[in-house]
């Protein structure tokens, strides 16, 4: 006998057992602590409690990839916040502790400057329908019209698997609208298309107060020209600069959808055309087309983009090709001249979830870059058909709902100068020594359109890519640590047993052994 070897007094703790877990009873909705990464377990609860149809639309508008949970942050933060940027509105989360603790802390992480409201419920509730009922008091208290126009209630997993109606709440109290949207993880995939959920929700709303008669004009007053709509959260100067590559049209930008004030709704509904600038917003589009508005996929990005993105512009006002030819010249001069001066090059690897890595890729390339691969966590939609289809055309693999092992394959596989792509992306790269950079924060919070985006991203690319050797020297100082035998926390040298390694090799190949005679010699 051998005494147990120990490296520290963490054998010494108190251990607490806890009681076996009691199987809930066919039919009761899912017990607290089930979230977005159960799989199929909670769209089966919420079917059984009569959300079919939600799931049901959710899964026509946002189609499932390769994987059936988020591989981002969770989806009720787009939709959180959207709300929480609008002026005027109110929002209620209704879901688990954890969730609302992580949803509001990333929130106030992203800037957030108001409360966001709790309705918090344990088993009981959630089962004899008290929850429910707590809402409605909730909102019931909160709709003062001298504070909000409208109040969002989001339900998260738990709430939408146990059937929380939401739908049954009023629509107004007091004069302030009631919106409810169900977001749970697993039926809305990414972030980004949660912000769609609410942005719909809202657009519904709005559609339906401007048939039932006059609403309220936006702050600034009306537009004396046709407008452009504008969907997609986007970089504030982008609708500036696209506002002004419009105006030689006769045509002015519209409000940018998600809206920042209720009243905005009504005015992008106003529009004579919509710029699906961010091409994944099904349930906005499917409101706009319902009020009779044609929709222009792509946007103004480079060169090509923005040659194309006039003419679509003009073929969905009927506009004579002889006025748009003029804009195009006006402004795609400036564009060619912004690109030469600003040239990228380098192999690069892209990737994101924010919906725009598509249009960020064809400012690369036309940059000089060679970007081989582009993945983006957002679905295939018929409004990023040209972007792909340019791509395609320029020698890049493009990947709708690419998954974080789609990313990270291409980017091992290509060995790029530089990777652009997610955290876990960026973090892959550097351990491998490329250089990387993160896609919302360095990539996507910059302008992109018309001639103020054409020399954007050269200064922060090529400055990363020049990085190379830096990241060698970090590669050669760090290597083996922190990695294999060497991961963890050690007061001495790693304690190696290879026998054990060699004997689980063996099990390994044993079992192989007879999978394969299992399955008459086949080995796949």
């Amino acid at each position: 006998m051998t005494e147990e070897i120990r490296y520290d007094t963490a054998a010494e703790a108190d251990v607490i057992e806890g009681a076996p877990r009691v199987e809930a009873p066919a039919g009761a909705p899912p017990v607290d602590g089930l979230g977005c990464h159960s799989g199929s377990e909670m769209e089966k609860a919420a079917r059984m409690s009569g959300n079919s149809e939600v799931l049901d639309q959710y899964a026509r508008d946002y189609p499932q990839g390769p994987h059936d949970k988020p591989q981002s942050m969770c989806p009720a933060f787009g939709s959180l916040r959207v709300g929480l940027r609008m002026r005027r509105v109110a929002t209620v989360l209704s879901g688990s502790a954890c969730c609302v603790y992580g949803l509001t802390f990333v929130s106030h992480f992203y800037g957030a400057r108001r409360s966001v409201g709790y309705v918090p419920f344990n088993s009981e509730t959630l089962v004899t329908g008290k929850l429910f009922e707590d809402i409605r008091e909730s909102v019931h208290d909160m709709a003062d019209p001298d504070r909000f126009d409208a109040i969002v209630v989001t339900n998260l997993c738990v709430p939408t698997a146990s059937g929380v109606p939401l739908r049954l709440l009023p629509s107004e109290i007091n004069g302030v609208r009631i919106v409810g949207i169900d977001v749970p993880g697993f039926g809305i995939p990414t972030h980004a298309e949660a912000k769609d959920v609410l942005a719909g929700a809202m657009l519904n709303y709005a559609r339906a107060e401007v048939e039932a008669g006059p609403v309220a004009a936006p702050v600034g007053g009306k537009s004396d020209r046709p407008t452009v709509s504008l969907l997609g959260e986007m970089f504030p100067a982008d609708p500036m600069m696209i506002g002004q590559m419009l105006a030689p049209l006769g045509l002015a930008a519209g409000p940018v959808v998600p809206c920042r004030e209720w009243r905005e709704l009504y005015a992008a509904l106003d529009c004579g055309a919509v710029a699906a600038i961010h091409p994944f917003y099904t349930a906005a589009i499917r409101e706009f087309e319902a009020a009779g508005r044609p929709i222009v996929g792509s946007a103004p990005v480079g060169h090509d983009g923005t040659a194309a993105w006039l003419d679509g512009i003009g073929d969905a006002f009927g506009l004579p090709t002889g006025k748009v030819a003029e804009a195009q010249n006006m402004f795609l001069p400036a564009i060619k001249g912004a690109l030469s001066g600003a040239r990228i090059d380098g192999t690069i690897t892209l990737s994101g979830y924010e919906g725009s890595e598509l249009l960020v890729a064809r400012l690369l390339i036309e940059s000089g870059a060679t970007v081989p691969y582009v993945g983006t966590a957002c679905p295939k939609t018929p409004w990023s058909a040209a972007d792909a289809e340019w791509l395609e055309a320029k020698g890049a693999k493009v990947k709708f709902r690419a998954s974080l092992e789609d990313d990270c394959s291409a980017m091992e596989g290509v060995n790029p100068d530089l990777a652009i792509g997610t955290t876990p992306v960026v973090q892959k790269a550097k351990e491998l020594g490329i250089p990387g950079l993160y896609f919302t924060n360095l990539i996507s919070a910059r302008p992109l359109m018309g001639p103020a985006g054409a020399g954007s991203l050269a200064t922060v690319v090529n400055a990363a890519i020049s990085n190379k050797g830096r990241m060698d020297k970090m590669k050669a100082f760090f290597e083996g640590v922190g990695e294999g035998d060497t991961a963890g926390v050690w007061e001495g040298d790693p304690n190696l047993r290879p026998e054990f390694r060699a004997q689980n090799l063996k099990k390994l190949e044993r079992a192989e052994k007879a999978r394969v005679a299992a399955n008459g010699g086949v080995k796949c």
